[in-house]
């Protein structure tokens, strides 16, 4: 049978784009398939804007701070702002359009359905190909809040977009991007409230770097932070947004002017995979360690199989060690101990190999070593096995990822 395409890939994050660039550069005929905007929540909506937007606020904050100005009345433009983002993703999304179709890629726009292993059809039109590569991200997991179906709310992807500044910010969820969102608004003077249902924010990492967060949130940037407490729902009336929550066995309220539910994610499985023969749970679509879901000619990345470390670096290693395979038939699986994780606050928190956590999860035996640095709040910790062989890093310090784009430097 003749297919359209040798390699159909569905997404075009991080991972997909990946994958479909060097499968082309290879000689392979090779469709991408996007839905929604050119470049996945990498660039549209998470780490490109992110940046631009946590850097803008982090400027102001510093400008307002100054002793020079301190007590002044400078004022910034939220449209202009947002629109300065807007045209830089837009510039973004033109250079990934050029290089596709200089990789003599095929864009097919619109929602992907699989119609069999070998099928799937996009608005109404059929398109086969020998193999499948899956890149579908991931969607917002709101859990049990009652009242988002009513009540007009933020979420990751558009907590930035605010053409209008609100008085008072209430984030639901502690974690990365949680802390994220919240220091953005509150580097611009705007009230934050985090809630975490955890016994503090960041539960993924150790308690010395949340606690270093922490300290920064609430003495810096006056965050009020609420852990041990969990969003049951959201109602409105004609003044203000109403959250109602669980603290120990009480329920609460707060009233704010605009909710941001930044709970977490889980991946984006409604496509027909059922119907090609691929397996998959809640948590993701499932794969071995070469990334071969069950259907034999289908493979999947990124968070669609679901992650606790979620960033583009790790997206990026998958796609490049699934190519490195599927063209020269190899066993290679991925090398995750150096896939960096980053969180964009100021400081910066990045993390390479394991935490404390991850050892005492795995019942491994370690030393902590944490050297502190001249800026408030901010350490190096590193941990080893016994005999010293390196198990992990943590960096907390204005501007940690250089050490990332050192580390690919020195690595070339």
């Amino acid at each position: 049978m003749g297919y359209n395409f040798d390699y159909i890939v569905i997404g075009s994050g991080p991972a997909g784009r990946t994958a479909a660039i060097k499968l082309a550069k290879s000689g392979k005929k090779v469709a991408l398939v996007e839905n929604e905007t050119l470049g996945g929540a990498e660039i549209c909506t998470r780490d490109f804007p992110y940046q631009m937007s946590l850097d803008f606020a982090y400027t102001y904050y510093k400008f307002m701070t100054s002793p020079a100005v301190k007590g002044s009345s400078a004022h910034f433009n939220f449209p202009t702002l947002v629109s300065s983002v807007d045209e830089k993703i837009a510039k973004k999304q033109a250079e990934i359009e050029t290089s596709l179709k200089d990789s003599n890629i095929h864009l097919i726009t619109g929602f992907a359905h699989f119609l069999d292993p070998h099928t799937i059809a996009v608005d109404n039109i059929k398109y086969t190909a020998k193999n499948f590569i899956l890149a579908t991200g991931s969607e917002l997991k709101s859990g049990e809040i009652s009242g988002l179906e009513s009540v007009k709310y933020l979420d990751p992807d558009t907590a930035l977009c605010l053409r209008r500044p609100p008085k008072f910010v209430f984030v639901a969820g502690g974690g990365p991007t949680g802390v994220e969102i919240a220091e953005y608004f509150a580097m611009l003077g705007i009230g934050v409230i985090i809630m975490e249902r955890a016994d503090h924010i960041l539960p993924r990492e150790d308690e010395e770097v949340a606690a270093s967060l922490t300290d920064y949130l609430t003495s810096k940037l006056g965050v009020t932070i609420v852990t041990n407490s969990k969003v049951v729902g959201i109602t409105e009336d004609h003044s203000s947004k109403i959250v109602v929550f669980m603290n120990g066995n009480s329920e609460k309220m707060v009233r704010v002017d605009c909710i941001v539910i930044a709970t977490g994610s889980e991946p984006f499985l409604d496509y027909g995979l059922e119907n090609a023969g691929v397996d998959y749970k809640r948590t993701g679509i499932v794969v071995d360690k070469y990334f071969n879901t069950t259907a034999k000619n289908i493979f999947a990345i990124g968070d669609c199989i679901g992650s606790k470390d979620s960033s583009t670096e790790r997206a990026v290693l998958e796609a490049e060690t699934l190519v490195e395979n599927l063209l020269h038939r190899g066993k290679v699986t991925a090398k995750y101990s150096d896939t960096p994780r980053v969180i964009h606050t100021h400081p910066e928190i990045v993390t390479i190999g394991m935490n404390e956590r991850d050892c005492l999860s795995r019942d491994l035996k370690y030393k902590k070593t944490i050297i502190k640095l001249d800026e408030p709040s901010c350490f190096i910790k590193t941990l080893t096995d016994l005999k010293g062989r390196f198990l992990g890093s943590t960096i907390i310090a204005p501007n940690a990822s250089l050490a990332i784009k050192l580390k690919r430097l020195l690595t070339k």
